[in-house]
């Protein structure tokens, strides 16, 4: 909380009445030696020696009030206020004549302390004295003001000194209030000062239209922008630092058409060395003469046409620049306002914009610095092209530039949507610093997708490192990641239920950590990690809990799913009522899992009173209702119902998938229907369904089990190339022979493991498809690398064809 501040009263201005000693010389004739003795005067040296003492005692009295000021500041510095405020009345009760200068050093330290309290103080003892302000120290008081916090008191400062003809406040006044404002993102008072200034005709300068582009930025207000362009045109001539400022503020607010037609402004004044630009103090000025625009009373909100902004021809030449001095002021802006508009490519994703700003910065002897090339990796790199960003990061390491730690944390981010996690990681492990936890949350994502936890705990490792708090995404991928022990690959046992519980209560302790609370993903992630793990009455009452919070239909189906797979059909039914009765809609999803709940329990019926529910709703039977209605019918070992649905599906349109196959297939093969079988092996390669590892052991094993031994090797022969995709098996006879020699009739006892290996690259289908061939080359049959060459297929075809 600010202090109380001292209460002056803000209208007590008035001009002060005393004037300085002004010694005289006496005109009139003297006695004697000319000096009058009478009351018309003194003598001539009298009066030389009392000029001579006034003076000296001027002197004297100065010097007193500097070294009463320097007291007052050094007691302000060292926190002893109650001498400072001691010294401070010291001084103004003093006979001496005191102007404002007398005050200057006090405000001064108030100013840049800032201390609002003792610059009002300080005022009220100057109005005391009936000491009139001048501009020096009228700006310092609202300087301390402002950077103390009180807008309000500085405003009101303001409207007062206006209102009083002694002293009005300059241009200067206000434009450091409105840069206060902009820093505190108030815009009130910022349209209180604009309309003081409107009301006293006081006009704008350069600084004035640079505070309100910074106001109308933090507003996000594009309008306002181009409203000031207008009017700024109007009185000024574009200068490559006003163009910047204007460029910096249509990319931060998302014009990239405006920015690009300004930079190109700004590149053809540079071509014609039109700079007026240079660097004092550390900081950039224009070296043109910024006179101030009287106000011509008008709102500004007239219409001016923007001249010299689209007037001109793109030039891609040199800027026309002395040699040697690549770092002058001129080519930092321009580079500068390069950057902002290749950024705001990135933001935009405008890839092709920004490979022509890049090329145009070649082309005018503009070397792109890391920060450009952070923007620019942002706008043409992307998931799929994780490649362009690794590459230009290569090219900045030939340009010993390098990268920010955003730079390398986007370019991490694309690699790990890209599933290229040791890339991801290789670079994160190159972040020295990281203020948000986007790229670890990509990494962790790919790691879940991947099934890699050892990945993810090396991942929080570097983040704890890095002193990165976690955020919410964090969180529901930690319990997607280690939620779960053995699923999918074990049932849960006790020990693993155990382990499983003490890994969610620690993430979720260390969740209320940082402040954070369960989100609908984390309560989902939870409540499918107990599911897998088999703990349904731990699962149902954590969704108890959870429905004190707003819950969604998806939280619900994961609950039912968990309990259908544990068999407890009970449980389905009574989430599920309780579900509707919450006034949760049931979705897609959850009629599918109610219509598969009923192949448990032998009711076809119902299944079917189901579906009808389903289309009411809207929602339109697919591949995975199809396949529960076939479940149930193939347990009543109905074949032919469940066939006619395979034919409805297909009639209607509908592509089942392999699943939907296997299940009749299964189903064909404990029976030993070999008619079905094949039936259902044609109708897949009709309706070009590749086959899966299960598709094949269904079929094989039924002929085996039958005794036609030849068929099923020729069976297995034909489904193993029906599993590849398709642009293998178009160029599977040019690659016959390398397959041959390395996998399938090689005798090298490395061959299986060879094989093995591509399960690991993510080739699941042409691994199994390998094995299978080598098998059946091991049994001594001749392969078949084509399909006309199988008389099987031909006979299927011929047959269901």
């Amino acid at each position: 909380m600010y202090r109380a501040l001292w209460r002056s009263p803000l209208r007590c201005i008035v001009s002060s009445s005393s004037s300085k000693l002004r010694p005289t010389l006496s005109r009139g004739r003297g006695r004697g030696n000319g000096v009058d003795n009478g009351d018309g005067g003194c003598s001539c040296s009298r009066t030389v020696t009392t000029f001579i003492g006034n003076e000296f005692i001027r002197c004297q009295d100065e010097s007193a009030r500097k070294n009463l000021q320097e007291q007052i500041v050094d007691a302000l510095r060292s926190g002893e206020r109650h001498g400072a405020s001691a010294l401070l009345l010291k001084l103004i009760l003093g006979n001496n004549s005191l102007s404002a200068d007398d005050f200057h050093g006090i405000l001064k330290y108030c100013a840049r302390s800032p201390d609002p309290v003792f610059v009002m103080e300080t005022y009220s003892a100057m109005c005391r004295r009936e000491i009139s302000l001048d501009s020096r120290s009228l700006l310092f008081i609202v300087q301390a003001l402002c950077n103390g916090g009180h807008l309000d008191k500085a405003s009101e400062f303001i409207q007062a000194l206006g209102e009083n003809d002694s002293i009005s406040p300059l241009l200067p006044v206000y434009n450091y209030f409105l840069g206060a404002c902009v820093k505190t993102r108030n815009g009130n008072y910022a349209s209180r000062c604009l309309e003081l200034m409107d009301q006293r005709r006081v006009g704008k300068n350069e600084i004035t239209y640079a505070a309100l582009l910074k106001l109308a930025v933090l507003q996000r207000n594009l309008p306002s922008v181009n409203e000031i362009l207008k009017h700024y045109v109007d009185h000024y001539s574009l200068s490559i630092l006003s163009l910047r400022k204007f460029i910096w503020s249509f990319t931060r607010l998302g014009d990239l058409k405006s920015a690009y037609e300004l930079l190109q402004h700004m590149v053809a004044l540079a071509s014609r060395g039109e700079l007026f630009v240079k660097f004092k103090s550390g900081k950039l000025h224009s070296t043109r003469l910024d006179i101030p625009i009287p106000s011509n009373g008008q709102t500004g909100s007239e219409k001016v046409e923007i001249r010299g902004v689209n007037d001109h021809t793109v030039s891609s030449s040199k800027v026309a620049l002395p040699k040697g001095q690549s770092n002058i002021p001129a080519t930092r802006i321009l580079r500068w306002s390069f950057n902002d508009v290749i950024h705001a490519c990135g933001q935009s994703k405008n890839s092709e914009l920004a490979e022509q700003l890049m090329l145009q910065m070649q082309n005018l002897g503009l070397p792109p610095s890391s920060h450009t090339y952070d923007g620019f990796i942002r706008a043409v790199a992307f998931p799929g092209a994780y490649e362009y960003g690794m590459t230009l990061l290569k090219v900045m390491q030939k340009q010993n530039l390098k990268p920010y730690n955003s730079t390398l944390a986007t370019v991490s981010a694309y690699c790990s949507k890209a599933f290229q996690v040791d890339l991801a990681e290789h670079l994160l492990d190159q972040v020295s610093e990281c203020s948000y936890a986007y790229p670890f949350n990509n990494l962790l994502a790919a790691c879940d997708s991947l099934d890699q936890p050892e990945r993810a705990v090396r991942v929080l490792a570097r983040m704890k490192q890095l002193n990165l708090r976690p955020d919410m995404r964090t969180y529901e991928l930690l319990f997607s990641l280690f939620g779960n022990v053995n699923a999918p690959y074990e049932e849960g046992s006790m020990l693993s239920q155990v382990d499983c519980c003490k890994r969610i209560n620690a993430i979720e302790m260390d969740m209320v950590r940082n402040g954070l609370q369960h989100s609908p993903i984390s309560t989902r992630n939870v409540l499918r990690a107990l599911g897998a793990e088999g703990m349904v009455n731990e699962m149902i009452r954590r969704l108890q809990r959870a429905e004190n919070m707003y819950l969604e239909t998806p939280t619900y189906n994961i609950v039912l799913q968990s309990l259908l797979e544990a068999n407890e059909t009970n449980m389905v039914i009574k989430i599920f009522k309780r579900m509707k009765a919450c006034g949760y809609p049931a979705d897609a999803a959850t009629y599918n899992i109610l219509i598969d709940c009923c192949s448990l329990i032998h009711s076809y019926k119902s299944a079917c009173a189901l579906v009808s529910m389903m289309i009411r709703d809207g929602f339109s039977p697919q591949a995975v209702t199809f396949t529960a209605l076939m479940k149930i019918l193939l347990n009543d070992e109905n074949f032919e119902e469940a066939l006619n649905l395979v034919d409805q599906a297909a009639s209607e349109g509908l592509h089942l998938d392999v699943l939907s196959y296997n299940t009749i297939l299964r189903k064909a093969f404990e029976k030993g229907m070999i008619d079905v079988i094949e039936y259902i092996v044609e109708q897949m390669h009709r309706e070009k369904v590749n086959p899966d590892p299960s598709t094949c052991h269904f079929v094989f094993n039924c002929y085996v089990e039958k005794g036609y031994h030849t068929t099923a090797i020729e069976a297995l022969n034909v489904l193993s190339l029906r599993m590849l995709d398709e642009e293998v098996r178009e160029s599977l006879q040019e690659k016959k022979t390398e397959l041959e020699e390395n996998f399938v009739m090689s005798e090298d006892p490395e061959t299986e493991t060879k094989i093995i290996e591509l399960f690991r690259d993510s080739q699941e289908h042409l691994a199994a498809a390998l094995l299978n061939l080598r098998w059946c080359s091991m049994l001594g049959v001749r392969i078949i690398w084509s399909e006309d060459q199988s008389p099987w297929a031909k006979g299927l075809s011929n047959k269901y064809g």
